[in-house]
Formats: C-alpha cells, sequence, structure tokens
C-alpha cells in the first residue's frame, strides 16, 4: 500500500508549532505533498527537514515569506524536478516533482486570485501555460500523482455557498471549466471525487478565516489529489484529517493498491 497525504501548511513554521509534525509521525506516510511554506531553505530545522524518517525536498519562492512547497518521501527519489522551467511561475515556487521507478509524485500550489485583480490574472495565465504541461505528464507513460492546492472548487457540491461565489476567485466559470477539461481532455482522475462521488461538506479542505466558517463548516474542497488513470484506478480509501487544525485547510490522505 502506498500513502500519500497533501496539505497547505499555510506556514511550515506555524504548522510544526500547531503539532503537524507530531501528527504527521503517526500517520505511516510514504509521501507527503505540502504547499504555502512561507519559509526559505534556512529557516527549516531538521525536525521540517527529516521528520521521522521522511526525507525532504523543498521549491522555495524567491520572496521571503511566500508560496514555496515541498515533498517528503520515505525512499529517495532516482530524480527531482524543481519548478517548470518558466521564470516567473518558478519564482513563486509553486512545482516540485519525485521520480520513482514505478511512478512520480508532485506536489502543487495553484494560485490563488482572491487578493487583486492582478493576481487573478496571473492565476489565469498559470493555468493556461500549465494545461500543456498537465497534458504531457499524462501521456508521458508513467503513473502520476499530483497532490496539492488548486485553488478551485471544481462543482456546487465541493462548497457551502456555491450561489454566492460563482462571482469569486475559486468557483469562477472559467477556472471551473478549465479543471473540466485537465479531468476530460488532459487525462487526469479526481481520486476523492471518484471514491465518493456524492460526498459534501465532509469533503471540505479550506475554510476563510472570516466569519465562523470553520466553527460552522462553511467550506470549500480546493485540495485535491490528481492521478493518472490506471493509478487511480488502485485507490482503496481516502480522508480528509479535521481532529487538528495546523493550518486554514485540512490534510487529504489517499491510500493507493501500489508501492513505490
Amino acid at each position: 500500500m502506498l500513502r500519500i497525504i497533501t496539505a497547505n501548511l499555510n506556514g511550515i513554521r506555524s504548522a510544526a508549532r500547531k503539532g503537524f509534525f507530531p501528527w504527521l509521525a503517526s500517520q505511516n506516510a510514504d509521501v507527503v505533498c505540502t504547499q504555502e511554506l512561507k519559509a526559505q531553505a534556512v529557516d527549516l530545522d531538521t525536525a521540517m527537514r527529516q521528520p521521522d524518517g521522511l526525507e525532504g525536498w523543498f521549491h522555495h519562492a524567491q520572496k521571503k515569506g511566500y508560496s514555496g512547497v515541498g515533498l517528503y518521501s520515505r525512499q529517495t527519489p532516482e530524480r527531482v524536478i524543481e519548478g517548470l522551467g518558466i521564470a516567473d511561475i518558478d519564482a513563486e515556487g509553486r512545482y516540485l516533482q519525485l521520480d520513482f521507478p514505478t511512478l512520480s509524485v508532485v506536489s502543487l500550489y495553484l494560485p490563488s486570485g482572491s487578493s487583486s485583480p492582478e493576481r487573478q490574472a496571473a492565476k489565469f495565465s498559470f493555468m493556461a501555460r500549465f494545461l500543456p504541461h498537465l497534458t504531457a505528464l499524462a501521456s508521458s507513460g508513467r503513473e502520476v500523482v499530483i497532490g496539492g492546492d488548486w485553488n478551485i472548487a471544481h462543482r456546487e457540491i465541493d462548497l457551502k455557498n456555491w450561489k454566492s461565489n460563482q462571482k469569486n476567485s475559486g468557483f469562477l466559470p472559467e477556472e471551473r471549466q478549465w479543471l473540466s477539461q485537465v479531468l476530460t481532455e488532459a487525462g487526469w482522475v479526481d481520486v476523492y471525487r471518484t471514491l465518493y462521488p456524492e460526498a459534501g461538506d465532509e469533503s471540505y479542505t479550506w475554510w476563510s478565516n472570516r466569519g465562523q466558517a470553520w466553527a460552522k463548516n462553511v467550506g470549500w474542497r480546493i485540495d485535491y489529489q490528481l492521478a493518472t488513470p490506471k493509478l487511480a484506478a488502485r485507490a482503496l480509501r481516502a480522508s480528509v484529517y479535521k481532529a487538528q487544525r495546523f493550518s486554514d485547510h485540512a490534510p487529504l490522505s489517499i491510500d493507493y493498491d501500489i508501492s513505490l
């Protein structure tokens, strides 16, 4: 069995103080995808770089206290790919890939567009340039899992207040159509939704810090593991962990009937 966890940490140092790494030590994960590290290499202590027998690899943003992704693994990969080879995207630390003999695992942090029209434009630009890479990766002949914060709720079932969010970043028609294209034309499978097609509020992975969103479970499902079809078909179970809060996101764990 292969257990993959994806978690937006909203600051790796903050998540560490809130108990993320002791929790992780109890999860028996094989690979862990993390996003929004908000840290540079010099900010990571040994517990953050090598937690509980896991080895870490990181793609930091150039801007301090911003973005960044990481991957932890129990097995040393054959190859590490940092970034997409696109300068402005790679400057924000949004893509990291580990290649193993039988599969590849990617940690992805797709931009949010909620802070300004400029950032929404940057998000759309990222999406347009990332789609050909997704298509090529799916048709590469390798089995792949992309775990990450996609910052898009795909369908109405994926967020509480879908009617009032149709003009807001994260649920715009253009964003949802793009994700549909990823899941059809580009050849990817939304593993959680395939396992639990009718799951509603128990599927949410992010809650706004405004109001009483967490207390009232006014959430969004924006953290996904997308996989190539043969690998997705080997998924056994998935869960969203909400008993503790390490971030404004909750970790998503999926078990696959394969091994590295």
